[in-house]
């Protein structure tokens, strides 16, 4: 694998409820996961704006509750989607937040940041939490980061991929690679077992994470990672299961107390987050008790959920992963046999009805614990980026072999879709396909590319078309296409009609619902902006602490007799006026400029300073 790049890399987990950034360590051969600003390894996916600031992570989920309109989350279930796709109507009818159609069928999420409304799509909000990944990782290396390898799950279609790229442009980031999160925790798994020199082995990766499911069959041997087969469900996880549970408590607050909270953002919130702390208690108790008081019109809100309840709420869920698993054996044509491993990867594979199914599956195996479930997508983004950079010593030379995880083709009569790269098929790949005129003297022929696995063409995913010119003929001229995949995932698709030697080609770029290069300029410099905007209120804050601290400081000192009794009356009515003055600053909710605290602060000092020096 060719290494092009220059400086540190870093591997980022863009998770739906969750992400994490991890960084190859030279000296201790390994990655090391870095924790935020809060101490916690993981971050929460959530942005939040309010009269004074925008906030990101735990500070944005830890007021989610007192400000639901404008606490965004689930950026990942939006991004690369139309608005008028069912999954995000879907959705709408539990964010507390405001989605819209923008141009072109684009979701738009409406909020409200210093008193005015602003229209956002998903992947300036992505690009959002890309940045604050950066951040911390510049904190932890204390250098500048433009380089990442960001995961997306192995069944995101090529819109969401490139959507998921463009967050990371308007993030700073020079994007290298977007790989699959099974595929990076099967590069975690298999780092770990590179010691034990285990020969081949067959790898299942099951990837249940917060909003989206992933599997993926792996065989290694030695340093080569070959993906054999990938499935999975861009809209199965986590949240869903804390959904289920929301939907039932609401039926049951409205059954007991003869009151319908579903309108409420605020009270919906705070359910929501008792329901993700009780899914959590229910991975290793029996039961969970979900307490809210005053949960809405002063009502309180105490309910036992026990886990036999819990997995009844989400059986058919449940259910659907094990299909997913049976669909990946399948398209590898493997027997579940011949799984040397089972990987759990994802917060959600902790549930214990997931992993049971799973073992019962695999005839009593017993699953591998041995990575954390919440980390090794960015353990394993680490590793690949480190793989793509110059400079960074002591990376195992890993060869990883991915594959498509949607089949790809172009439509032919009657408007259907004939595969030309089938899904699960090896990475990089090149395959020709011979078609024919339909009918006389025919001038020129359209190629129209799709992906997908509809056998009607327009019910997939467009992702470009071309015309070819052609020399007049009878019908059954025959046409050449080519289609081309490298090892960074771009099509590029040809077609010649050789008796003539007209050719044509086309790089998928995939414009139709992606953000135009104007677009992420201007969403550039609105980062730039933001990140000036937060800068300010830090300063700010920090202004108003310094403030606050002096006052404490000399409030103790005045309280010493030994100070207090050389003071003279005129010292202390000005020392105690200035205090009072300035604890109504700090007190006071109207805005002030920082200047304001700065300089109240050096007149505090020249205040009490001018009176102490009398003693000396």
């Amino acid at each position: 694998m060719a290494k092009k790049h220059k400086g540190p890399a870093i591997g980022i987990d863009l998770g739906t409820t969750y992400s994490c950034v991890a960084v190859w360590q030279d000296q201790n051969n390994t990655a090391e996961i870095i924790h935020n600003d809060q101490g916690n390894r993981i971050t929460p996916s959530f942005v939040a704006f309010t009269n004074d600031q925008r906030l990101i992570g735990d500070a944005a989920k830890n007021q989610a509750a007192s400000n639901p309109a404008n606490t965004v989350f689930d950026a990942k279930r939006l991004i690369g989607r139309k608005f008028s796709d069912s999954v995000i109507q879907n959705d709408m009818e539990l964010w507390p937040f405001k989605v819209v159609s923008g141009f072109d069928d684009k979701p738009e999420i409406i909020v409200k940041y210093k008193g005015e409304e602003k229209r956002l799509c998903a992947e300036e909000i992505s690009s959002m939490v890309l940045t604050k990944m950066r951040e911390i990782a510049e904190k932890f290396l204390e250098s500048p980061v433009k380089n990442a390898v960001v995961t997306v799950p192995a069944y995101f279609n090529d819109s969401q991929r490139k959507a998921t790229k463009d967050a990371g442009v308007i993030a700073g980031l020079n994007v290298m690679r977007i790989i699959n999160e099974p595929t990076a925790a099967g590069l975690a798994y298999g780092l770990q077992k590179r010691e034990s020199n285990i020969g081949k082995r067959n790898v299942f990766i099951f990837d249940l994470g917060g909003g989206t499911f992933d599997v993926s069959l792996l065989t290694l041997k030695g340093d080569s990672f070959d993906v054999k087969a990938t499935s999975g469900d861009t809209h199965l996880g986590g949240e869903d299961f804390d959904n289920r549970m929301v939907h039932h408590l609401v039926k049951e607050f409205r059954r007991k107390n003869k009151v319908d909270l579903s309108g409420n953002a605020r009270a919906l919130r705070r359910l929501k987050t008792a329901c993700e702390r009780a899914k959590r208690t229910l991975s290793y108790d029996t039961e969970a008790t979900i307490g809210i008081d005053a949960i809405y019109e002063g009502v309180d809100f105490h309910l036992l959920v026990t886990r036999a309840k819990f997995e009844q709420l989400n059986r058919d869920l449940f259910e659907k992963c094990l299909e997913i698993v049976k669909n990946c054996l399948a398209n590898a044509k493997m027997d579940k046999n011949i799984v040397d491993d089972v990987v759990l990867v994802g917060g959600s594979s902790r549930i214990p009805k997931v992993q049971q199914l799973l073992q019962d599956f695999f005839m009593g195996k017993d699953l591998y614990n041995s990575i954390n479930p919440d980390e090794a997508v960015a353990y394993g983004a680490a590793v690949q980026a480190a793989l793509l950079c110059d400079g960074i010593k002591n990376v195992p030379n890993l060869v990883l072999q991915d594959v498509t995880p949607l089949s790809l083709g172009t439509s032919i009569y009657d408007d259907i879709m004939d595969v030309v790269i089938p899904k699960n098929t090896s990475i990089p790949i090149r395959k020709k396909q011979e078609y024919v005129t339909c009918y006389d003297d025919q001038s020129s022929v359209n190629i129209d590319v799709y992906e997908g696995e509809r056998m009607v063409a327009i019910e997939n995913n467009l992702l470009g078309l071309f015309n070819l010119k052609v020399r007049r003929a009878p019908r059954g001229l025959p046409i050449q296409v080519c289609f081309s995949i490298d090892a960074d995932g771009i099509l590029n698709v040809s077609a010649e009609e050789e008796s003539s030697g007209n050719k044509k080609n086309i790089t998928i770029t995939n414009e139709n619902g992606r953000l135009t290069s104007e677009e992420i300029e201007r969403m550039i410099q609105e980062a730039e902006h933001f990140k000036a905007e937060d800068m300010k209120h830090v300063k700010k804050v920090r202004a108003m602490n310094a403030l606050d601290d002096y006052l404490y400081d000399m409030r103790k000192v005045m309280k010493d007799d030994s100070v207090a009794s050389k003071l003279t009356s005129v010292d202390k009515v000005r020392i105690n006026s200035a205090m009072i003055k300035g604890k109504k600053l700090i007190d006071d909710n109207q805005p002030k400029e920082t200047y304001v605290f700065v300089d109240f602060l050096r007149e505090l000092k020249n205040t009490f300073d001018s009176a102490l020096n009398k003693f000396k």
